[in-house]
């Protein structure tokens, strides 16, 4: 799966990851209804950090498209009311 994190770059990340990106997104999703900024930054930062710790860095030159696009880590809580919603940005 390629996921991009904007204004930082696009991962490859390997499927066993996959869960643990969901539950974040799910309690991002969660934290953002419930109005916690605090929890919704923390999750977001977690989200993040997992992705650029256990993913590979895309080549600037190789163009392939994302899978999954997350938003910078200085997104407001009120831009994440607009993201995530529903299910989340992460599929499943």
């Amino acid at each position: 799966m390629i996921v991009r994190i904007l204004t930082e770059g696009q991962y490859r990340i390997e499927s066993s990851l996959f869960d643990r990106l969901n539950a974040l997104d799910n309690a991002i999703v969660e934290a953002v209804a419930a109005g916690d900024e605090e929890r919704f930054r923390t999750l977001l930062a977690e989200l993040l950090d997992q992705v650029r710790r256990h993913g590979i860095p895309v080549s600037p030159d190789e163009f392939v498209e994302s899978d999954v696009i997350l938003p910078p880590p200085d997104t407001t809580i009120e831009e994440a009311r607009r993201l995530f919603v529903g299910d989340g940005l992460i599929p499943g």
